[in-house]
């Protein structure tokens, strides 16, 4: 007789729809806790049925592999936004159609957007930059630039693909690289200012001295027009050198050596010291420090000299008209934790021709001026790791330069 042994799968579950329906429920059960993250959810391990304890038991080792499953998922994701949100690239994710996967901060810094949604949002900042964005291939690379209330925006653009949840998206890299332009341009323009300090200052240095030995040795029946041409010779030699060496700031300042200091007190010193050597009575300087504590990491003393050059520059700007001229100083911290110290003026705004040029050395509107002091300012910048940008409106009548420190 062959032996017969019993159906083990029928003895962990009795045949019988109700028992099917009951097993089922509990699946059911288990799922929606899971989906509704809901970490209490529990059967007990007891029951009429030793099988009841036995599916108990199964149900909840899935469950509770399932939950660290999916609190793993969920920490990662925390993990890479976090990473994403950290690096000073924009990233998009942009699938076919345009809409958008994923964005970090950086990418709504640069585009100058709350929210990012859908390609079509670029039409409010650019319509260049919503068909680029819309038709970039992946592999490519290109530039592009556009102007916001922060001014020129200028951006390297990269693209990669990849497939995220069966549909095809592409991964957009965006970075400003205004700061590389401008670091590019400075250092241009240091190169040329030491080539022409050599070149001027190694002839006119030995003329200018022989000029002023002869004019001590000349005797005294020289004639007034030797002696005159001499010291014309001398005074134009000195003026060159002096001319010179105000060019070489640009290309000597110090290595900062930032501190912590209080922005409200620094402030209130530089207007004072502004207002002593400028006679402008006509002109009110109102200073708004938010927090009144508000501190920022930097060389004080070189910093002092950037403050201190756009107060000047604001109160020559204005003038002694009109008689309700008014310079404001503020300053605070943004979203991205970078204090901002915004120096306004409602003196006559500068043209956008002028505008374009006005961190150029040499270039100045002023009668006798140097064209320097705005040039050292901005490297000056640089050098503290901030930047420096203009913004002047006719409209409003109101010129404003923004100090921004990271």
């Amino acid at each position: 007789m062959v032996p017969v042994f019993p159906d083990r799968t029928s003895d962990l579950f009795p045949a019988g729809k109700k028992t099917h329906k009951r097993l089922a429920q509990k699946v059911a059960f288990m799922f929606d806790a899971i989906d509704n993250s809901d970490f209490a959810f529990k059967y007990f391990s007891s029951g009429h049925w030793s099988t009841d304890k036995l599916v108990n038991e199964l149900l909840n080792r899935i469950t509770q592999i399932l939950f660290q499953a999916k609190a793993e998922a969920v920490q990662k994701e925390k993990y890479y936004e976090l990473i994403m949100n950290s690096i000073t690239t924009g990233i998009i994710v942009i699938d076919d159609k345009g809409y958008i996967y994923q964005s970090n901060n950086e990418a709504l810094r640069l585009l100058g957007l709350p929210v990012f949604t859908h390609a079509k949002q670029l039409r409010k900042v650019d319509e260049n930059l919503e068909q680029l964005i819309s038709t970039i291939k992946p592999g490519e690379k290109q530039q592009t630039n556009f102007t916001t209330e922060r001014g020129v925006v200028h951006l390297s653009i990269r693209v990669s693909e990849m497939t995220l949840q069966d549909k095809h998206v592409r991964i957009i890299a965006i970075n400003d690289i205004n700061r590389e332009l401008d670091d590019k341009e400075i250092d241009s323009w240091i190169r040329l200012i030491r080539v022409l300090t050599h070149e001027i200052m190694n002839p006119i240095t030995p003329i200018t001295s022989l000029s002023d030995t002869l004019l001590l040795s000349l005797p005294d029946d020289t004639t007034k027009d030797i002696r005159d041409g001499l010291e014309v010779i001398s005074a134009t030699g000195k003026s060159l050198i002096s001319f010179v060496e105000s060019y070489r700031k640009f290309t000597r300042i110090p290595t900062p050596h930032p501190t912590l200091f209080y922005i409200q007190k620094f402030v209130e010193r530089l207007v004072h010291l502004t207002h002593h050597h400028n006679n402008f009575p006509n002109i009110m300087v109102n200073i708004d420090i938010q927090p009144e504590d508000l501190i920022v990491y930097a060389d004080e003393n070189l910093i002092s000299q950037v403050v201190l050059n756009l107060l000047k520059n604001a109160m020559q700007a204005i003038g002694h008209e009109p008689l309700d001229g008014r310079i404001e100083v503020k300053a605070y911290s943004n979203e991205e934790e970078a204090v901002i110290i915004e120096i306004s003026n409602n003196g006559p705004p500068i043209p956008p021709e002028e505008a374009d040029h006005i961190f150029v050395p040499f270039f100045t509107t002023k009668e006798g001026g140097s064209g320097i002091g705005l040039s050292i300012s901005r490297q000056i910048m640089r050098l503290s790791g901030g930047s420096i940008t203009l913004k002047s409106s006719a409209a409003n009548r109101w010129t404003t330069f923004t100090l921004t420190f990271p």
